[in-house]
């Protein structure tokens, strides 16, 4: 896939979204979450129907942001219709972050998660097949935990660098695997970030996404940055990291994001995901129906989901979405 004329497809092709879309598979295929995380053929067999179903301009992996921190040896807790969590942190100190090892990426679920995306490709060939990673703060927090983690920006700032320098050689070579196995780009998730100032985010986030999306700048891999926090104070450091495109969430006001984002940079977002869960048909419809009369005057506006969509979401909800974009384009067959 040749980036560039991918990313002029999906401008032109507004009416494709590409929504955070994979945990509620699991109420087609009659499996938990649970057994979804762990095996990479009910990841890939939820991916095709999603393909088969919607008109999206990529299939896209689930967005688990608890698999690198078990690479890492984070406990986890798994659920039958929740997304796992890290239970505990793993470093509490000095000590433990300048002893803490990088870990190998084929491992554990990253390596099911790997061989997901190669076995999408052997079902998928009408859309690229985009992975999903966790950011380098988020990654940190989940490991030192969240609160520790903004204190410490301020009360130990060698420590906090320290575990990001080495979360961040994880994640690249993490992505080098994903694009072995064949994903045509990935969609990094750093909500975290959204906690922090402008100048944290910058000196702890940003700057350490911006040198992992500086080793994947080839012509055929697209690098998408999600961030479903605060973000509209963050504009100025997010946009240096000079990703592909951006995904936002539904916590800010997307029209305000636009204006102060690049016109040659995409921006997705973003439908509220529990409305696909807790809303009804019309509201789903009519919050859709919203964010595109808003935001549609902006050439690189390309709708989506503000974040990943819940494993309970209802499918006639997701229905009505998809069935109110192509509608809104004027377009049929959904």
């Amino acid at each position: 896939m040749n980036k560039q004329e991918w990313l002029q497809y999906q401008r032109h092709n507004r009416h494709l979204s590409m929504p955070i879309l994979s945990f509620p598979v699991v109420q087609l295929l009659g499996i938990t979450v649970k057994d979804l995380v762990n095996n990479a053929r009910y990841q890939a067999l939820g991916m095709k129907k999603i393909s088969e179903r919607y008109p999206t301009s990529a299939a896209v992996t689930i967005m688990d942001l608890s698999v690198e921190a078990e690479n890492f040896d984070a406990e986890i807790e798994f659920f039958d219709m929740e997304v796992p969590a890290v239970l505990r942190r793993v470093i509490d100190n000095c000590i433990d972050a300048d002893k803490l090892a990088v870990p190998a990426v084929k491992q554990n679920r990253s390596l099911i998660y790997i061989e997901a995306v190669e076995e999408a490709l052997r079902l998928i060939d009408d859309r690229p097949v985009f992975a999903g990673v966790i950011g380098p703060f988020s990654l940190a927090g989940r490991l030192m935990d969240m609160t520790e983690i903004m204190m410490n920006c301020y009360l130990a700032p060698d420590m906090v660098h320290t575990v990001l320098k080495k979360v961040s050689t994880y994640i690249i070579n993490y992505i080098k695997e994903y694009k072995k196995a064949g994903a045509a780009g990935i969609i990094m998730a750093e909500p975290a970030a959204g906690l922090l100032s402008p100048e944290l985010c910058d000196e702890f986030s940003s700057k350490y996404i911006k040198t992992i999306c500086n080793n994947f700048k080839e012509d055929n891999f697209v690098f998408c940055y999600h961030n479903c926090g605060n973000t509209i104070p963050l504009v100025e450091s997010i946009v240096d990291i000079d990703a592909d495109l951006y995904h936002f969430g539904n916590s800010i006001n997307l029209e305000e994001m636009l204006k102060l984002m690049p016109r040659n940079k995409i921006v997705m977002g973003n439908l509220d995901p529990m409305e696909l869960q807790n809303g009804t048909m019309e509201s789903v419809r009519s919050k859709t129906l919203n964010i595109l009369e808003k935001c549609n005057k902006y050439p690189n506006f390309v709708i989506s989901t503000g974040c990943d969509v819940p494993p309970a979401a209802s499918w006639d909800n997701i229905d009505v979405y998809f069935k109110t974009i192509q509608e809104y384009y004027g377009i049929t067959g959904i």
